[in-house]
């Protein structure tokens, strides 16, 4: 699949696009959590408030945090705190101020001095430590709980600490903090929160709004994120689409134009079932893989590393659920993918021989009723079928068990995060946000996993695939055109000469003809004739190269045909097949098939020499009569006077006739010899004919045998001096016939 990397490059900045926008995707998926996790922890638990440090705070509680600090966090408060002293506000920052502090009317309160401004760490942790032990004082009074230990009941702890000296006072805080060192940061800071919460309420500012400003804030940057994702889902989706059916149009264009330049040595090597499978089949699998793969393959691993990080940057105490889950995963996909890998290779061989007996089937359905075998292709088809469907459904079957259990470890690994989660919330060592945020992250890396493995399901089938396909584009057509190609002596028009011309097909261990020489001059008919087997088709299929020699030389008009061009060769010669081969469309067209700008009366002429303008004629709709497919619905020798009006009307050096004239009464097969005499007089005739009377008035008749030429001459000629053509003459001919 590889080596069809090349037909990316047309779409290579899309495919960078796509990339780009697969890891913002991913980037925006990976903070959907940690928002989530803000709204439960911080706009639910805490209130909204989202740092330790206060706006404003009373200044009898300043004064108690400040005592349970040491001397230079007590004037990093100081220096980031301004009393807010009624006797020096304006009116207006008066009124101000009291509509959001309400207590400022009855109470005297500090104000953080910029609250915009970025406040250090250094003041946060400071005042978090001192709301921890604030908390714990005012839970434990000056019972046992106390950081102080055991004080009598009723003890001031506050006027306490006032007095106490500095050195006292910072071993208190020492001691104090041994004891909250079993404590986690986001707890610690979690309770901070909580009790600037109660701070903002008893200065009587609007909680509510507070909280409901950080959700709506949150919330809407969650949805903004999520759009953003989103829209590059959609984007990459559209463009990965485009592309794959880009890459997709390219090859069927490569393989197509390719195989059109197969000779028939090459199309020996391939089916035609085979080829159209490869066509249509095999690229389909390759563009739904493509998708695939631009869509999950980059960001898959996105996903699930970023995941990974941020499980390790968040909370390690959990982690090894994840590497349960991940071996879990990895093993179920290990042993599916062993077993469902070599399948996946019979499935494309086994569509070929599906393709490959229908088409047998629906080509000779008319043989197969006439024998009555119906039932005989019945069990044929039936076998190709059942094998298809049988490895079918076996991978099938097997990839069926992949999503359950993928499910199953999913629902088990959440089970477990909220079994362990819970007991450290309940130990106050991790919040609820963390456990939920932790939840999709597991879950966004389990599914990284189960995206890639989705990929490496279709991954076998598509490499098969373009393995058939780069199978075909490496063949090299054996006949091809020459590096610098000569032209045709337009002064010598339709001369044929065979110069010792020897031909075998390919892989076979005798040659078909032997030692062919002859030459088939302008203004007369050359005809071939023979007992069947003989070489007569393949000597005339030589001269249009669909086979090319294997010795010896065939010039037109003194040049040698390898030495000029495909096109210019078969510009020379108007070619009947020995089956008439009709296409899609209507009578004019096919007509005209090698003439496109051919006028009204060009083609009533041809058609009127090939004997097919009656019938024609008899036609309801006339020139504009619909063919079917491959000549359906019109007659052998309809078929053939078809075919020939369409040589005809080329008016080519060379016509070649190839047994062109076996489905024709005799009656129109003499009126169409009689006719095309006068039509083809200055050009070169090749008839192959079984019939002796077709070919008793050619000016040159050639008797094969077993490859080899064994008499030439006229018909006369040939009767007294040729044994073989005798024999097939007195087969045909009766004894007043052959008299004459």
């Amino acid at each position: 699949m590889f080596k069809l990397i090349r037909y990316l490059r047309p779409f290579i900045g899309s495919v960078i696009l796509i990339f780009s926008l697969l890891f913002v995707q991913a980037m925006t998926d990976l903070e959907l959590p940690e928002y989530m996790s803000r709204i439960v922890n911080v706009g639910i638990q805490q209130g909204g408030v989202e740092s330790a440090i206060p706006k404003a705070i009373r200044k009898s509680q300043l004064d108690k945090l400040q005592l349970l600090m040491n001397q230079e966090n007590a004037g990093l408060v100081a220096d980031y705190y301004q009393l807010l002293d009624k006797t020096k506000l304006s009116p207006d920052d008066y009124q101000r101020l009291v509509a959001d502090y309400p207590l400022l009317a009855t109470e005297t309160i500090y104000e953080l001095r910029d609250p915009d401004a970025g406040m250090p760490d250094a003041l946060e942790l400071a005042l978090i430590k001192a709301q921890a032990m604030l908390t714990a004082i005012s839970k434990g009074a000056a019972g046992t709980g106390s950081p102080l230990g055991n004080l009598p009941a009723g003890t001031d702890v506050f006027a306490v600490l006032a007095k106490m000296t500095a050195e006292q006072r910072q071993q208190m805080l020492d001691n104090a903090g041994k004891q909250m060192s079993g404590l986690s940061d986001s707890m610690l800071r979690q309770s901070a929160t909580a009790a600037v919460l109660s701070e903002y309420e008893a200065l009587g500012m609007n909680t509510a709004s507070i909280q409901n400003w950080y959700v709506l804030r949150t919330g809407g940057l969650m949805l903004l994120i999520a759009l953003l994702g989103v829209i590059c889902s959609v984007t990459v989706g559209l463009l990965a689409a485009r592309v794959a059916a880009g890459v997709s149009r390219n090859l069927r264009r490569a393989v197509f134009t390719h195989v059109e330049n197969f000779s028939n040595a090459e199309f020996d090597t391939f089916s035609t079932a085979s080829l159209i499978t490869r066509s249509t089949n095999d690229i389909q699998q390759i563009q739904m893989t493509l998708v695939m793969l631009m869509r999950i393959l980059f960001y898959a691993p996105i996903l699930g590393a970023g995941g990974i990080l941020k499980v390790i940057q968040n909370d390690l105490s959990m982690g090894w659920i994840i590497a349960v889950a991940v071996a879990a995963l990895m093993t179920l996909i290990i042993i599916l993918f062993t077993v469902a890998i070599p399948r996946f290779k019979l499935i494309q061989k086994m569509i070929d021989r599906l393709n490959l007996v229908t088409r047998e089937i629906l080509s000779g359905l008319m043989v197969i009723r006439a024998f009555n075998t119906q039932k005989h292709q019945e069990s044929k088809f039936d076998d190709a079928n059942k094998d298809l469907t049988r490895v079918n459904l076996f991978v099938s079957r097997i990839m069926v068990v992949l999503m359950p259990t993928m499910m199953l470890i999913m629902n088990g690994v959440t089970l477990l995060i909220v079994w362990v989660g819970a007991h450290q919330v309940d130990n106050g060592t991790m919040q609820v946000g963390d456990i939920m945020a932790f939840m999709q992250y597991t879950m966004q890396i389990i599914f990284s996993f189960l995206m890639v493995s989705m990929v490496f399901i279709m991954l076998p089938r598509a490499s098969v695939s373009g393995q058939r396909i780069a199978e075909v584009l490496a063949v090299a057509p054996k006949i091809c055109d020459p590096a610098v190609p000569r032209h045709f002596d337009k002064g010598v028009q339709g001369l044929i000469e065979f110069k010792n011309v020897s031909f075998r097909y390919p892989n076979a261990e005798d040659d078909v003809l032997c030692n062919i020489s002859f030459k088939a001059l302008p203004g007369q008919t050359t005809a071939f004739i023979g007992s069947t087997g003989c070489g007569k088709s393949t000597l005339v299929n030589l001269i249009p190269r669909f086979y090319d020699i294997t010795a010896g030389e065939i010039l037109i008009g003194g040049t040698n045909i390898r030495e000029v061009t495909q096109k210019d060769l078969r510009q020379q010669i108007g070619y009947v097949p020995q089956k008439g081969i009709l296409f899609t469309g209507d009578i004019k067209s096919n007509i005209s098939y090698g003439k496109d700008d051919a006028t009204g009366p060009e083609i009533e002429e041809a058609a009127k020499v090939a004997q097919a303008l009656d019938f024609i004629e008899a036609s309801e709709n006339g020139f504009g009569t619909m063919i079917a497919q491959g000549g359906a619905n019109v007659s052998g020798g309809q078929k053939q006077r078809l075919s020939i009006a369409r040589a005809l009307l080329k008016k080519p050096a060379i016509y070649i006739f190839d047994d062109t004239f076996s489905a024709l009464d005799y009656k129109t097969d003499a009126a169409l010899r009689k006719a095309l005499r006068q039509y083809t007089e200055d050009a070169t005739v090749l008839i192959v004919a079984q019939r002796i009377g077709t070919i008793m008035h050619a000016e040159q008749i050639i008797v094969l045998d077993d490859g080899r030429i064994v008499g030439v001459g006229t018909h006369h000629e040939l009767l007294a001096t040729c044994p073989v053509y005798q024999e097939i003459a007195s087969s045909q001919l009766s004894e007043e016939e052959l008299a004459l």
